[in-house]
């Protein structure tokens, strides 16, 4: 994995919301970019979200890459989400990435800044359920 020419630890963390049902999903969200397509805007996570989220379907490749890929869905309402990154290709994992594998499509999801001005958490589950 890359990381050498871009800096990770700037970047605004978010909570991951589903936009169908409000359930919390992630948070530790961050803004992605799709390293095989950049027009394509996505939040990804270092960490599985396996209390929010579960695998679904078969496992697929993309025309664009070999990544092995899994669709993932909400454990709540049950709507895809994104998907994960069950084995990356070399090309992606020499990339400029941040080692996030769980990726969120943006029209599935909402993010919201995890701290506040003082640094203190922000949003909880009820927040997210009064948004959007």
């Amino acid at each position: 994995m890359s990381t050498s020419n871009y800096s990770f630890k700037n970047r605004c963390v978010s909570i991951l919301c589903c936009k169908f049902c409000k359930q919390v999903l992630s948070s530790r969200g961050m803004k992605a970019v799709l390293l095989a397509d950049t027009e394509i805007d996505l939040y990804s996570t270092d960490i599985p979200p396996t209390t929010a989220v579960d695998f679904i379907g078969t496992c697929y490749f993309t025309e664009i890459c070999q990544c092995k890929l899994k669709d993932i869905a909400c454990l709540t309402c049950g709507n895809i989400v994104g998907y994960h990154v069950i084995v990356p290709c070399k090309p992606c994992l020499l990339s400029c990435n941040n080692g996030h594998f769980w990726m969120f499509h943006s029209q599935a999801v909402f993010g919201i800044n995890r701290l506040d001005s003082t640094g203190e958490w922000s949003v909880d589950q009820e927040e997210c359920n009064n948004m959007v």
